[in-house]
Parts: structure tokens; C-alpha cells; sequence
């Protein structure tokens, strides 16, 4: 089987920028039961050396198919589905403030067909935060492509 290339390997694409609210955050929390005061408690979170409340940081790793769609990667022609297989090497470097607007650049690292209708690709990811010197997050991220 084939699949039609829509990515080349090497070359870097980024998102639009989003912006994560607390209302976004409030979201996630009430949806993962982590109610941690850092992220929904605005006035406690004031008092701590992040000044505010942040996204938690599985919140910023669950939107990378958002930016990977919103980056212009959409499903390549062949194929029906991406599932996620996992990541390596996943950083949480630097916390997100309720109202930062965020991006991921995404590099396609390699693509491989790992079974007949099944080709893995591997994808370097920088989340990065509008304004600051670190990115959110970086990490290297495994998805398989189903024909």
C-alpha cells in the first residue's frame, strides 16, 4: 500500500496561535478531577511563584492533535485514521498562564510502514508559549497513520 506524502521529512510546520484560558483550564480540571489549586484557584495560585493559575500540563499535551491539525496536517489522502503509539523524551518545560496563547512546531522526524495499511511516523514537538524564552513543552511524539 501507498500513502500519499503530504509531509516531507525535515521540513518544520507550526500552528495557528491559541490562546488557553481559565475557563479552558477549568474544563480540563472538572473533566480529570485534578483540581489542583495551582489551576483553578486564582487567588491561591496569585501567592506562588507562577503568580496565577496555570494549564496543567497534560492539558498542553492533549491539545497537539488541535495544533497538528490547525498546522495543516490533516489526514494525508489514503488514509482514514492517526491513532496516537505514544512519546518519547516528554518535557514539561515551562508552565502555561491562564490567557498565554500557545503553538506547537511539529518537524516529521521519520515515516515507515510498520504493517500492511499501518505507517508509523515520528514527529519532533516544541509547544511553544507567545513571548517567552522556553517552550511549554517538547517532546518526540509516535502516531500511526491507518489506510
Amino acid at each position: 500500500m501507498t500513502l500519499a506524502a503530504t509531509t516531507t521529512i525535515g521540513e518544520m510546520y507550526r500552528s495557528d496561535w491559541l490562546t488557553v484560558d481559565q475557563s479552558m483550564i477549568d474544563r480540563f480540571a472538572d473533566t480529570t478531577l485534578d483540581r489542583q489549586f495551582i489551576h483553578v484557584d486564582p487567588d491561591r495560585a496569585a501567592a506562588t511563584p507562577f503568580g496565577g493559575t496555570v494549564a496543567h500540563g497534560f492539558l498542553t499535551l492533549s491539545l497537539l492533535p488541535h495544533l497538528l491539525e490547525q498546522a495543516g496536517q490533516a489526514l494525508p489522502l489514503g488514509a482514514t485514521m492517526l491513532v496516537n503509539y505514544g512519546l518519547d523524551r516528554l518535557r514539561f518545560v515551562h508552565p502555561v498562564r491562564s490567557g498565554d496563547r500557545v503553538r506547537a512546531a511539529f518537524e516529521l522526524i521519520s515515516q515507515f510502514e510498520k504493517a500492511p495499511g499501518r505507517f508509523q511516523q515520528t514527529r519532533a514537538v516544541t509547544v511553544e508559549i507567545e513571548g517567552a524564552a522556553k517552550p511549554a513543552l517538547t517532546a518526540v511524539w509516535l502516531s500511526q497513520l491507518l489506510i
